[in-house]
């Protein structure tokens, strides 16, 4: 249902909750392992975790366009209307603004790490199967200005994870208003 008169959902569909919480708990665990594995020295083990860490990337990639397909063909449920009116103005705006810049980093923190690979010269060769194409040119320069990219743009991810989630906590908590509800899994 995309059209406008479609009522809108209660609560979001099991598809869209396998996919929140699939790309959630996978984008965290890939943070973790990409802050850990830069900390390592040289060794095999460092040299498995980036090749873990870059078929994660590549994976999140296709889920967050999975995802924002589902997204952009099925309507959310709307706030209930007692949360929006609970909600000042500025809270409304965050909600929808960190919605949008999250699912727009779903996109560019693998693909800029795509990006760097390419140029650094280190091809991705997904779950040690399916070689990908390189995204851009191997260029030592290149790879140098699109490093610090990656780290940033996974910081901003990061800390829209934690604003996500703290949000999340404050509605089940301290507001107790039912909204994390909505994208739990239906109880039998």
């Amino acid at each position: 249902m995309t059209t406008a008169s479609a009522p809108r959902p209660a609560r979001y569909g099991a598809t869209a909750i396998a996919l929140h919480w699939i790309l959630g708990l996978s984008i965290v665990a890939v943070i973790c392992v990409g802050w850990y594995m830069t900390g390592l020295p040289f060794s095999p083990q460092r040299l498995k975790l980036y090749n873990w860490h870059k078929w994660a990337g590549v994976a999140i990639l296709a889920l967050s366009v999975l995802r924002l397909l589902w997204r952009l063909t099925h309507r959310p449920p709307a706030l209930p209307a007692a949360v929006q009116a609970a909600m000042p103005r500025w809270q409304q705006a965050a909600h929808h603004g960190v919605h949008y810049l999250m699912y727009a980093l779903f996109l560019i923190v693998p693909l800029v790490g795509w990006a760097y690979s390419s140029a650094a010269g280190f091809p991705i060769v997904f779950l040690g199967l399916v070689p990908l194409p390189d995204f851009v040119p191997v260029s030592p320069a290149l790879a140098e200005a699109i490093k610090p990219l990656h780290a940033i743009s996974a910081y901003a991810l990061t800390a829209l994870v934690v604003l996500h989630v703290a949000a999340a906590v404050k509605h089940q908590l301290i507001d107790r208003d039912g909204l994390v509800g909505r994208m739990l899994p239906a109880r039998g």
